[in-house]
């Protein structure tokens, strides 16, 4: 196959590509910079960072998408070490392990606010059991989303990271117990630098995931109030106050502050790939 016929092999992506991902972006970018007649300004950019209530939106939404994020890497990693080689029942533990992919955020939102509702089950059994003296207040609040997140991410994490975990060449770990060493040394010093890309892309992909977090914030916190993110901001200013260059402006910040995040666990993935390259040669 020539050149010229392998870029028409690519073309139908590469313009699926363009068509949903670039030139969104470039409208957007094009948008923020601009005002309502059309002309280039920063004040959009100005306008929101110079706000304090629309400012703080970047903070609330980390203060939700970074706990998320570590709790279901950190979760996802023990128990992808424990079935990377299989076990009895696995997939029907896998099966309730991702079971929140295949319902989607507003479903899983809403079967929250039945079962963990003021008069919900939850509620119910530990009002019943004598634990606590009341409802205990987990949704329409903090807790609220933040638990969603976790529900809803952690399938993402837990499934990359057994696809990691698993592909590691068991001889490895063989190798290093006939050595002596320890099993948390061979998790330390075998496992977790070659699982590092894995863990990586699963931060990555949890963080833009929870970061972007819309109907969660919606169903499950107080979306004028404490869980005000940064994503309902941008939606407030292009849908209901109509101004589509201030929210562009708002969703650019968003996308700006994922790649910074980004490239920062892309940096400690590098440090920790390199420095279990060096060992594996020496």
């Amino acid at each position: 196959m020539n050149r010229r016929n392998l870029w028409l092999f690519f073309l139908p992506s590469l313009a699926f590509l363009v068509l949903l991902f670039v030139y969104p972006f470039l409208n957007g970018l094009y948008l923020g910079l601009t005002d309502a007649e059309g002309n280039f300004t920063l004040g959009n950019f100005t306008a929101f960072f110079g706000d304090p209530w629309e400012r703080r939106t970047i903070w609330v939404t980390l203060k939700i998408a970074l706990p998320a994020t570590l709790i279901n890497v950190l979760l996802a990693i023990p128990f992808a070490y424990y079935m990377r080689r299989g076990l009895r029942g696995e997939k029907v533990i896998t099966f309730f392990l991702i079971l929140p992919i295949t319902l989607g955020t507003v479903l899983v939102s809403e079967g929250m606010l039945t079962y963990m509702g003021p008069k919900g089950w939850l509620n119910q059994f530990l009002m019943a059991t004598g634990i606590v003296k009341g409802p205990v207040q987990f949704t329409h609040n903090y807790l609220g989303v933040l638990l969603s997140l976790v529900i809803q991410g952690f399938p993402f994490a837990f499934l990359m990271l057994l696809g990691y975990i698993s592909g590691i060449d068991p001889n490895l770990e063989r190798a290093a117990q006939m050595l002596g060493a320890t099993k948390w040394q061979i998790f330390h010093r075998i496992i977790f630098p070659l699982v590092a890309p894995g863990i990586a892309i699963a931060f990555c992909l949890n963080f833009v995931m929870a970061f972007s977090v819309f109907p969660s914030a919606v169903l499950l916190g107080q979306p004028s109030g404490p869980t005000r993110v940064i994503s309902i901001a941008a939606y407030q200013w292009a849908f209901e106050k109509f101004d589509f260059n201030m929210g562009s402006a708002i969703a650019m910040t968003m996308a700006l502050i994922e790649l910074l995040v980004i490239m920062l666990v892309m940096i400690w993935r590098q440090r920790i790939y390199k420095g279990a390259s060096i060992v594996g040669k020496g």
